[in-house]
């Protein structure tokens, strides 16, 4: 017997209705009143926020905690001796190597930070050090993917992309999310701030952000062959093909790819002023530095500003953090890049009132080992990879500074007191955006999903 078209049949019925049932969750997130771009007023949170935004300073390739803001005097003792504990490490180390830098307390709180970061540890009374971070693997690319995503092995979205999902942005014009990388990608490229199975509008936005003119940072941002009438007309044309393509299909690219070509018309006049900071002060220009990473800092600081949800910050991907040899050198030069510009936004932050709901993060996907690696027998002077133990810290919204939470063994090789996750610092961070984490959930292939999976605990003694 053959249906009228009008009428489904039971396969179509069941693939329409259970599809619909898992966009429920979706319907006012994608509308522009109450969705993705959310007004402040009407926050979609499970509880009053603590920030309202995010900045994260992502270093690429595995900062070395021994070296930066977890100071290990143990060292010095064991130096050119071999330690007592040893773990597995991805290749051969050596004996004992203290840190080639100085340490000195700062602020009121008395924390001691490494000379690399001596203007960032300017701040210390407003940050929260975690030095007791572990993940899974002493590899690059899962290790990115856990702390980006939440896993390190299954294709997953990304944390942008879940506070997309759950919060939308506060302003149409532009992304929700941007991720600021100069020179390239990095390992991994885009699957950083991929949205996987969230609708591929949540998807963060790359930015190459070596560039200066907003052409070259923005692919495509201005069109050469048409002004904005025609272009509006075009894009009325696509839509209403689009959509007659849409019926009797449900297939959320479709949605994704119709609100992505609508956003990149709207950011045409938005993000030309968002990206030039030649509208900034002097004084301000000068006090994030003239460098890559001074200036893609201050545009960050202006797309906050602007209602942009979640900004990240890559440094070290060129040139990572990754100094298997002359990590004195290597470190030095890289903590230069990005100690004034990191000082300069707290500061720029607070003097407009922004840090109190602005979460700032900063760390990499791993730390290093406390031993010398070995190239053939030979001491290089550099440090393997170390996931057993690591340092990150968070400052701003909701953030009791001047803490320091858990801590790694005297020697800086693994998590001894608080061991702290990745999905437990994610569980954190979304809960300072107003979000839990056992809540804030997606159903794909018949499953509800998170950004924690079955993991996360919330660190309530770094929350002021």
């Amino acid at each position: 017997m053959k249906y009228p078209s009008s009428i489904l049949s039971r396969r179509n019925f069941l693939k329409r209705s259970g599809i619909g049932f898992g966009m429920l969750g979706l319907a006012g997130l994608l509308s522009e009143k109450s969705g993705l771009y959310a007004s402040s007023a009407t926050p979609h949170t499970h509880f009053t926020p603590k920030a309202k935004r995010v900045i994260h300073f992502f270093l690429n390739g595995g900062p070395s905690h021994v070296d930066t803001f977890d100071p290990k005097p143990a060292l010095l003792k064991y130096a050119s001796k071999s330690l007592p504990q040893t773990l597995i490490t991805e290749r051969k180390t050596g004996t004992a190597f203290p840190s080639p830098f100085k340490f000195q307390r700062y602020g009121q709180s008395g924390i001691e930070v490494s000379e690399l970061f001596a203007k960032t540890a300017q701040h210390i009374d407003d940050i929260a050090v975690i030095r007791s971070m572990y993940a899974q693997v002493p590899n690059h690319e899962p290790s990115l993917m856990l702390m980006n995503c939440g896993d390190s092995v299954q294709t997953r979205p990304s944390l942008g992309s879940w506070l997309m999902y759950g919060l939308g942005s506060e302003n149409e014009n532009l992304p929700g999310f941007v991720s600021m990388c100069p020179g390239g990608f990095p390992i991994k490229g885009a699957e950083n701030w991929q949205s996987a199975f969230l609708p591929g509008a949540m998807q963060g936005t790359y930015v190459d952000s070596q560039h200066t003119a907003v052409n070259k940072l923005i692919e495509n941002i201005h069109s050469p062959h048409a002004n904005a009438n025609t272009q509006r007309r075009q894009l009325d044309l696509l839509r209403q093909i689009n959509i007659e393509h849409q019926r009797g299909r449900i297939d959320p690219r479709l949605d994704a790819r119709i609100e992505s070509f609508e956003l990149a018309f709207r950011m045409q006049t938005s993000a030309s002023d968002a990206f030039d900071i030649s509208h900034e002060p002097k004084h301000i220009q000068d006090l994030y530095g003239s460098g890559v990473h001074g200036r893609q800092t201050l545009i960050a600081r202006r797309l906050l500003e602007r209602g942009v949800r979640y900004v990240q910050l890559w440094h070290g991907a060129g040139q990572p953090w990754d100094h298997h040899s002359k990590i004195e050198e290597g470190h030095r030069k890289l903590a230069a890049e990005i100690d004034q510009p990191i000082a300069a936004l707290l500061s720029d932050l607070k003097q407009r009132g922004m840090l109190e709901d602005t979460l700032v993060i900063w760390g990499g996907e791993f730390g290093r080992t406390p031993t010398v690696e070995m190239s053939g027998n030979a001491a290089t002077l550099g440090r393997d990879h170390n996931h057993y133990g690591f340092s990150t810290w968070m400052a701003g919204g909701g953030i009791k500074g001047g803490t320091v939470y858990g801590s790694t063994d005297e020697f800086g090789f693994a998590a001894q007191e608080n061991p702290t996750s990745v999905h437990d610092l994610h569980a954190t961070i979304l809960h300072l955006m107003g979000l839990d984490h056992e809540q804030l959930t997606y159903r794909y292939a018949g499953r509800d999903f998170r950004l924690t999976d079955v993991h996360g605990e919330i660190l309530k003694n770094i929350l002021a």
